[in-house]
């Protein structure tokens, strides 16, 4: 083998490396992305039964009832639309009704969202700012301008 026919092998080699490289993590990345929406955005969205989504909102006054074990329900609403959620784990210390919260998770074929984790704000001011912004649109949001940045 001459120089010139190495450095080709070698360049070829290392392009169906990278090729592979690309491809395994976004094969992986697929399955990792969730949107986040408000109640009345997943109403109006056509979302599959167990699509993996981010939900946000405002934990309705009255409505979290307790289960056996660490079985949680609660109604997560927005001004237009609401949606039950079912959460089997320990609550964050700062949940509690009229709270901002955001959940991961899979909405159910009942129309029951089924959450596998729930984020609750750390103070009145924060909120992601892209959640804050669709906040704003609906007229919920009341924290500082500056808040989310």
């Amino acid at each position: 083998m001459n120089r010139r026919t190495n450095r080709l092998m070698w360049i070829a080699v290392v392009g169906c490396v990278m090729a592979l490289a690309i491809g395994l993590s976004m094969y992986a990345l697929r399955s990792g992305i969730s949107f986040a929406m408000s109640p009345s955005e997943l109403k109006a969205a056509s979302v599959e039964p167990g699509q993996r989504i981010r939900l946000f909102g405002l934990v309705e006054q009255g409505s979290v009832k307790k289960g056996e074990g660490l079985n949680v329900k609660f109604t997560l609403t927005d001004p237009e639309e609401a949606v039950v959620v079912e959460f089997n784990k320990i609550l964050p210390d700062l949940f509690r009704e009229g709270q901002g919260i955001i959940t991961e998770g899979s909405l159910a074929a009942d129309g029951v969202f089924r959450a596998d984790t729930v984020l609750a704000k750390h103070d009145e001011n924060y909120m992601p700012a892209d959640m804050a912004e669709k906040l704003k649109q609906q007229g919920v949001w009341k924290g500082e301008e500056g808040a989310g940045k």
